[in-house]
């Protein structure tokens, strides 16, 4: 029995999902995975840096906002509705 394109494609399909599932599984086992401790403390870190940055930022608004609204106040011009 002769293939034609019709049969051929998706037995061309089967292959090729097939290649991509051995070769990733063959990939994911040379990752080196973190172990628990290193994950944990790379996460602090970005949890305490995160804080940080948002306090600094909060502040830097803070001053800004102050220091606009007293320039409008010194002249004339009102912030408030």
């Amino acid at each position: 029995m002769e293939e034609n394109g019709l049969v051929a494609r998706p037995r061309h399909w089967w292959v090729t999902a097939r290649e991509f599932l051995r070769d990733t599984n063959g990939e994911m086992k040379k990752v080196t995975w973190p172990s628990r401790n290193e994950v944990v403390g790379t996460t602090v870190v970005v949890v305490v840096a995160t804080v940080v940055f948002a306090v600094y930022l909060w502040g830097c608004d803070v001053i800004f906002y102050k220091a606009i609204d007293l320039l409008f106040s010194r002249f004339g011009a009102s912030t408030s509705t």
